[in-house]
């Protein structure tokens, strides 16, 4: 049992998911493919990192750019609440000016009656004909020098008048002014944003053309790094159990059927019974056209005998996480045992030159009625034969 779980461990460790036929030129790959499969991975992998280092610094810009874009944002923010300001003190000095008008006018009014009275009582209008023919508010306050002969409570009036019309028309002239100036630095601000929103939105769109380029590396990697570990591993399956093979061949004393031991393999199955007898249809149909047995090989023009089993079941709808390429050995563990008297067609059987897991050479597909479809070896080929035309019978079947 402890070589058993020490051979399980140590080839879990380099077993696939999957294989692809055409990965291959043959079943068993060379070296030399391998170390051709491991070039064009490394070279891969230098372009992926090449990418990864232009999408770094792209992005490092776009940060950079955005940081800008953001900064003017806060500008242009702020400038527009400045103008905000300006514009409320601008209309409400306008306002204030309209206000100190209307009553320059309401004054020139009262002037007016001033001299209509002085008339009528005799007086004389030369003093204040500057006033009444003065052209407006404004023409009227630059002559309040006049003012002296109407008394001194007319003539501080107007004063004030004068006073409240020179600050108003002064605020709204700064108002004004404020107003242009902030708007043309709104203007800039604005112009500014723009440029880093666009400068943003072109390094966007590289950072999006580099990332679907290194995403494309990145895919040709794993593409080739799957080749080349499943070079790897299908080779060091095609030579376990080319080499356990060659060792049951030299092996004195097997047994027709072992005894049973007790090994557990799983506790449940994973296939139907239709999935079941699609696997065993499988195998049929690669025995009846004759295929050849070649180490390592797993369809479609040739098989090993675990081959056989793998791509049976992958016809049947298994695939990965539930099924996997592993070797004869493996699959004893990787099943649910039953009894060789409830094999039902489509269980597994399994063959070992000294009864214990670590030992089995070979794997069957049981057909029904004391038969089964095995890829047998490089001399046989594919063939319907006996259960138990094979010494080493396992005392269980695996259901899988």
């Amino acid at each position: 049992m402890k070589l058993y779980k020490a051979c399980s461990i140590a080839l879990a460790l380099g077993l696939t998911l999957t294989t692809t036929p055409a990965i291959a030129k043959s079943p068993k790959p060379t070296l030399a493919e391998i170390d051709a499969a491991k070039k064009i991975e490394a070279a891969k992998k230098k372009a992926a990192d090449d990418a990864t280092k232009k999408l770094n610094a792209a992005n490092q810009t776009l940060r950079t750019l955005s940081a800008k874009a953001n900064a003017a944002q806060a500008l242009y923010s702020k400038a527009q609440s400045e103008l905000t300001i300006a514009t409320k003190a601008a209309t409400a000095a306008a306002a204030h000016a309209a206000a100190t008008a209307q009553s320059v006018t309401q004054a020139h009014q009262v002037i007016g009656k001033m001299a209509a009275n002085a008339y009528i009582m005799g007086g004389s209008m030369s003093d204040i004909q500057p006033l009444l023919s003065a052209n407006g508010p404004q023409d009227l306050v630059d002559q309040l020098s006049t003012l002296s002969t109407l008394g001194s409570q007319n003539s501080v009036a107007l004063e004030r008048f004068k006073a409240a019309e020179v600050i108003a028309r002064a605020a709204k002239q700064a108002a004004d002014d404020a107003k242009v100036a902030q708007q043309k630095a709104t203007d800039k601000v604005a112009a500014a944003k723009k440029i880093a929103d666009d400068a943003r939105a072109e390094q966007a769109k590289e950072v999006a053309k580099l990332q679907v380029v290194q995403n494309a590396i990145m895919k040709e990697l794993a593409s080739a790094k799957k080749v080349r570990t499943t070079l790897e591993q299908q080779r060091q399956l095609a030579l376990l159990e080319e080499n356990q093979a060659n060792t049951a061949a030299i092996t004195p004393g097997q047994k027709k059927v072992w005894p049973d031991l007790g090994f557990k393999g799983r506790s449940t199955i994973r296939t139907s019974e239709a999935q079941r007898l699609k696997a065993v249809e499988y195998a049929k149909k690669q025995v009846l056209a004759r295929k050849p047995y070649v180490w390592g090989s797993q369809g479609p023009n040739s098989f090993d005998c675990s081959g056989l089993v793998f791509a049976a079941y992958r016809y049947a709808g298994l695939d990965w996480p539930n099924w996997d390429r592993l070797n004869a050995a493996l699959y004893a563990g990787y099943t649910k045992h039953v009894s060789l008297n409830d094999l039902q067609p489509g269980d597994l059987l399994f063959y070992s030159y000294k009864g214990t897991i670590s030992t089995i050479h070979h794997i069957t597909i049981y057909a029904g009625n004391g038969m089964m479809w095995e890829a047998n070896s490089k001399k046989v080929g594919l063939i319907f034969s006996n259960i138990y035309s094979v010494n080493g019978l396992m005392p269980f079947g695996g259901r899988v």
